[in-house]
């Protein structure tokens, strides 16, 4: 039976405990960083420093089409408005194909993007570290025998919160980070910094449309959580065990519509001061931590019942 044609279970009652157990520790799946080929040190490569970590640019039609082709990770495309069409339009195919926003823009953008360097209207960032698959997320949590529990992020585009939230992921325990490709913040140094290199441990996967992507984890038995400020269930009463993916939207806006009527159930924290909504890391450490206090009070009773009466709860003298 298809798992969302099923009764959503009462939050007492676990839907699948997760394996986790207070003392067990995860062997990190390590991704390794972008490497720097030898074409990037060419001219037509520009890094731009910022708070001690290294933002990678590539300007200049061939090189940014070199790396198309060579499968590099790039988290956007900017081409100037005055480019002529000819001359880009083997860059706008090959963008296409492999799923890399391309944005226009003015040629003052392009030059702050890549001062002093003769970009020719055509400047790419490349992302810190390699992007992964949704697919790659779920079967980390396979290998590790786990519950897959996931974070998805609705137009986060602010990199300290993506990059803070990776870091709380990592914390947790979480298999990954799902984020679409437009309107939202990439694999950036600024990411990296503020993960304090959770980045290089947690895998993050970019996708096209974000709705079709929940439609994808719902046919592999994964319950969306939305986090809602307006939603009556409670996030303390509401069953964050199993299979789980939260989404997480965007400061101000929340989660859009679209991707809101796709979740299987929305849940709110208790707000008792003046301000009436969180910052979207803090938001998204509450509810992964009280999933994880969750999954441990779940596998605990499964222990219990398959070992009743082993200890009084105290520890050997």
């Amino acid at each position: 039976m298809n798992n969302r044609n099923r009764p959503r279970p009462s939050s007492g009652q676990a839907r699948h405990p997760a394996s986790r157990g207070s003392e067990a520790r995860r062997g990190p799946k390590e991704r390794p960083p972008v490497r720097e080929r030898e074409a990037d040190r060419q001219p037509g490569f520009e890094q731009e420093e910022e708070a001690g970590a290294s933002e990678q640019y590539l300007a200049g039609k061939h090189p940014v089409l070199e790396a198309l082709k060579a499968g590099r990770a790039l988290n956007k495309i900017w081409l100037s408005n005055q480019a002529q069409r000819s001359l880009v339009q083997p860059i706008l195919e090959e963008a296409k194909s492999r799923g890399v926003v391309v944005q226009f823009a003015d040629k003052k953008k392009l030059d702050a993007l890549a001062p002093d360097v003769p970009h020719q209207g055509v400047v790419a960032q490349a992302a810190a570290v390699s992007y992964a698959e949704v697919d790659d997320l779920l079967a980390r949590a396979e290998e590790l025998g786990e519950a897959p529990l996931l974070v998805l992020l609705d137009e986060v585009e602010d990199p300290h919160n993506l990059g803070s939230i990776l870091r709380t992921a990592d914390c947790t325990g979480a298999h990954g980070v799902v984020v679409p490709k437009r309107r939202s913040a990439g694999l950036t140094a600024v990411v990296a910094k503020t993960s304090a290199g959770a980045v290089e441990y947690v895998p993050v996967a970019r996708v096209a449309n974000l709705a079709q992507t929940i439609d994808k984890l719902k046919e592999a038995g994964v319950w969306i959580a939305g986090a809602d400020a307006a939603a009556t269930q409670d996030v303390y009463k509401a069953n964050l065990t199993g299979p789980l993916a939260i989404v997480i939207g965007s400061e101000g806006r929340g989660i859009s519509r679209l991707v809101k009527d796709k979740c299987d159930f929305l849940i709110s924290l208790p707000m008792f001061g003046k301000i009436n909504s969180l910052n979207a890391s803090v938001a998204a450490g509450v509810i992964l931590y009280e999933s994880v206090r969750q999954r441990r009070a779940a596998q605990a009773a499964q222990t219990e019942a398959v070992l009743p009466g082993q200890g009084d709860g105290h520890a050997s003298p």
